[in-house]
């Protein structure tokens, strides 16, 4: 499908959105709003519900956002044009990331082919000229597909065994077929972006690449609530140097985007359909430059229900509940120009990620020096809903 900017907003609900408990949040003058979607109208529900987390925490989320009441702010196409900061109008609503005070988590190398792309970030070193030849060797070590490999089980340990002897063992490796899981803190509370709006790429990368994603929502009780779309923006150069240096690759200005809305697991969607999801991922650049590719939640690693139990329980615990991104197993290597170059990210790039039950996060990238400054936090929020009489 064509990607455009700015995106056309009938095209960003999900393909069943009538049927859908879709919620998220819209920047209304006087302030944040929790929104519930409703025959494509946005309904304002912050009376009830004075933050996502709020609703999230309940136990039939789905249920209490069809039992809530409020204002009809405009509808979801009127606001969803109205979201693109180059021709915002500031005195109208527009879409904000639906997430608030959420912790925003992520996992990384959960699915086999990314794995191995993180092996080849690091043994290049960051150095993209280098990838292709390095590609070619690991391939021929491996000498067949790792796609069935269950992680930490005996058929993984024997592997390792295998590249150890032959030098190729990684650290990305032990996380990707060893027991436990790479999971870390991806961006602050409240500084990820929605649909619509620029993602950020650090000025200091000549190599960074989208991570299209499933993101689940998770309760402070470790309950899965929802899903949405996400994209890990990465830097491949940043990370390749040194692990250590994952900080400065992953969390950057407007870099984690996520949306377009929310949508709340029901009789109709459950985590069922997020295992057969199928995430695509569409780049159109000014240059001309093209890419589509596909990832099947159906080839991860790990199951969402052990990557979330890894993430919280007695030894870590989220009282605001979070996010979490399940990775990807796209890591583009298609050339952008000079041939064993590999794919980069270039100024104005539109990236569509989408799947026909989460709908479609369309962003355009610009460097994260440039993109709109994150100026507005939790102390912000609240003193937003105070000043609403929504605090009680």
């Amino acid at each position: 499908m064509t990607t455009s900017w700015p995106p056309v907003p009938s095209v960003l609900l999900p393909a069943d959105a009538r049927n859908a408990c879709l919620v998220g949040r819209v920047r209304l003058p006087e302030g944040p709003a929790v929104v519930a979607c409703r025959g494509g109208r946005l309904i304002d529900i912050t009376a009830t519900f004075p933050t996502m987390r709020t609703l999230t925490e309940n136990e039939l989320p789905a249920a209490a956002v069809a039992a809530a009441s409020g204002p009809d702010v405009g509808s979801f196409e009127e606001i969803a044009a109205n979201t693109p900061p180059d021709t915002r109008n500031a005195a109208l609503p527009w879409l904000l990331s639906p997430i608030d005070l959420h912790v925003v988590k992520a996992a990384g190398v959960t699915f086999p082919v990314s794995m191995l792309e993180r092996v080849i970030e690091e043994r290049a070193r960051g150095d993209k000229s280098a990838a292709a030849a390095i590609r070619t060797e690991i391939d021929a070590t491996i000498g067949g597909s790792i796609d069935s490999l269950r992680p930490g089980s005996a058929e993984a340990m024997a592997l390792k065994e295998l590249l150890i002897a032959k030098g190729w063992w990684s650290q990305y490796l032990e996380v990707g077929i060893g027991p436990d899981a790479e999971l870390f803190t991806k961006a602050p509370v409240l500084a990820t972006v929605g649909t619509a709006v620029d993602v950020g790429v650090a000025s200091a990368s000549q190599w960074s690449n989208p991570e299209p994603e499933v993101v689940l929502c998770v309760s402070s009780r470790g309950a899965i609530v929802g899903a949405m779309l996400g994209n890990d923006v990465n830097l491949r150069d940043i990370e390749g140097r040194s692990a250590l240096l994952l900080g400065e690759a992953k969390d950057n200005n407007a870099s984690a985007s996520a949306g377009p809305l929310l949508r709340l697991f029901d009789d109709g969607y459950t985590l069922d359909d997020v295992r057969l999801a199928v995430v695509s991922l569409d780049v159109e650049g000014m240059d001309g430059f093209t890419m589509h590719a596909e990832s099947a939640m159906a080839q991860i690693s790990r199951d969402p229900v052990d990557l979330v139990a890894q993430a919280i329980g007695r030894r870590h615990q989220y009282p605001d509940g979070f996010v979490l991104y399940l990775g990807t197993m796209l890591a583009p290597v298609e050339d952008r120009g000079e041939p064993g170059r590999g794919f980069t990210h270039h100024t104005d790039d539109v990236v569509r990620i989408s799947e026909p039950r989460l709908g479609s996060l369309v962003n355009r990238v610009r460097s994260s020096e440039e993109v709109a400054p994150w100026v507005s936090g939790i102390d912000d929020l609240y003193r937003s809903l105070a000043r609403r009489g929504y605090l009680r």
